[in-house]
């Protein structure tokens, strides 16, 4: 038995008095044997790793708004002046709102069409019918197809319409239409047949159906988030009757929470059901597994996971005014998904689909050309991790970087057509193996200075991928 020392038992008692203060401060380390419904034992959740590596998951937006599928596309959001926003909002899934502001685009659009006085929820009649076309199987195997991991989606969107027959009364509008199928629970099995993990969206902020006020400003929004404990104890009701019949691995909530809802419970309940599961950062409370920039993203790498959500083009909701400029160019779209995940992040992108199910061409093209991309560099993409830094930056090379055990993949995202590709600011040494993803063999290489020389050829439009093996140096100095 070692002797115990003056100086050796004087540092045993300070480490145990940090490891008292950092429980203290911050709680036990790890995950409990059992969450508690309190934040304490909540923040505990680890990120299930099955997320960090999915990278890729595809959001659904559909519902009653499917219908009209009516937006004027005004451009991306965090592009047009907030002043003009909600009156010319791109959103087709928010046309209950657009249309109760009289001076908007889609007001002139609804009355045109349907007449001045026709009820937005007779929109119901068509989405029941139409929507008993749709063949779940055939979303699931697509999405399967083009590499996603996940799936998510809106089981009730701000109109307050739920895509599951619930049997949770809504308390001021008991004559609302119910869907006359099981939207969630068809979608949900199919998912999983695929092996793919299945999350679940909620409107836990905003419900129409409790609140005629029209969304005018962004300040509109908080003031019209509701907070009545009927409607607390209804969206607490709704989110466990989701849990109770699909499981969800996502709660996906949108634009906060009342503030009287019990969602330590609901946490607490739903990570000891699922440990693996995640919760999103829409509640509007301190605990959250991942963060969700909308249209945007993070612009170095982020040590807490974040999700960037976005549709293909200016909408999530089905817009029939929405053309192939409106939409992301495939070249653009995988450079998205690939600076993503260089950052830490994952990319949830949204398809709208039209009231009857199907997908719009210029969606599954989209989609489609992703989905090969990703067969050849899916490698550098899923299961990684960002290395020291995730972005190279010089008038002609303009790189990401991933990185999965010994190996990082440097993706190429201008083309190089001289016959030498430049990887700025990294140093491989001695033995160093690289080669391209989707090529067969190894290229020579040269250490030019502080840069990598690659001999050969990156000639586009889509993104490539080197692979460097062992994980090359980072080097101290960079241009500004």
């Amino acid at each position: 038995m070692p002797i115990l020392t003056r100086r050796h038992f004087g540092q045993t008692l300070a480490a145990g008095a940090a490891a008292q203060q950092l429980t203290a401060q911050f709680g036990p380390p790890g995950p409990p044997s059992k969450y508690d419904a309190s934040w304490a034992t909540l923040r505990r959740h680890p990120l299930p790793d099955w997320y960090a590596d999915a990278k890729f998951g595809i959001f659904v937006h559909w519902g009653l708004y499917s219908v009209p599928a009516w937006a004027p596309p005004t451009g991306e959001l965090g592009k047009v002046d907030w002043n003009k926003w909600f009156y010319q909002n791109p959103y087709a899934e928010w046309y209950l709102n657009s249309i109760r502001l009289k001076e908007s685009k889609t007001y002139a659009h609804h009355v045109a069409k349907y007449g001045a006085g026709y009820d937005y929820y007779r929109f119901a009649e068509t989405f029941s019918r139409d929507s008993q076309k749709w063949r779940p199987d055939e979303w699931a195997s697509l999405f399967k197809s083009v590499g996603a991991r996940y799936v998510v989606l809106t089981t009730k969107h701000h109109d307050g319409f739920t895509l599951w027959p619930s049997k949770v009364k809504n308390p001021r509008r008991p004559d609302l239409p119910l869907v006359q199928r099981d939207i969630v629970g068809d979608l949900t099995q199919a998912v999983r047949a695929q092996g793919l993990r299945m999350g679940l969206y909620y409107s836990g902020g905003l419900d129409w159906t409790f609140s005629s006020k029209p969304v005018a400003t962004m300040a509109d929004v908080a003031a019209t988030v509701v907070q009545e404990p009927e409607y607390a104890a209804y969206a607490d009701a709704h989110w466990y009757e989701l849990m109770d019949r699909y499981q969800p691995a996502i709660l996906w909530n949108d634009i906060g929470y009342p503030k009287v809802g019990k969602l330590e419970k609901i946490f607490s309940d739903f990570y000891n059901r699922d440990p693996q599961g995640l919760v999103n950062n829409r509640f509007g409370v301190d605990h959250f597994d991942f963060t969700t920039p909308e249209y945007s993203r993070y612009d170095t790498i982020v040590e807490k996971k974040w999700e960037t959500c976005r549709g293909l083009g200016f909408s999530f909701g089905y817009n029939q005014v929405e053309g192939p400029e409106h939409v992301l160019a495939a070249d653009k779209l995988i450079e998205l998904l690939v600076d993503i995940v260089s950052k830490n992040g994952n990319l949830l992108l949204n398809v709208g689909p039209r009231p009857d199910g199907s997908i719009s061409e210029i969606q599954q093209d989209r989609l489609r050309t992703l989905g090969k991309w990703l067969e050849v560099h899916g490698e550098g993409i899923f299961g990684t991790k960002p290395w020291v830094r995730a972005v190279a930056r010089e008038a002609d090379a303009e790189v990401r970087f991933t990185r999965k055990s010994d190996t990082v993949y440097a993706f190429l995202l201008k083309p190089a057509t001289s016959g030498t590709i430049r990887v700025p600011n990294i140093f491989a040494g001695e033995g160093t193996e690289v080669s391209m993803l989707g090529q067969p063999g190894k290229l020579s290489w040269t250490q030019a200075g502080r840069d990598l020389m690659v001999k050969g050829a990156h000639r586009g439009p889509l993104a490539a991928a080197l692979k460097i093996t062992p994980a090359p140096w980072q080097l101290v100095r960079e241009n500004k």
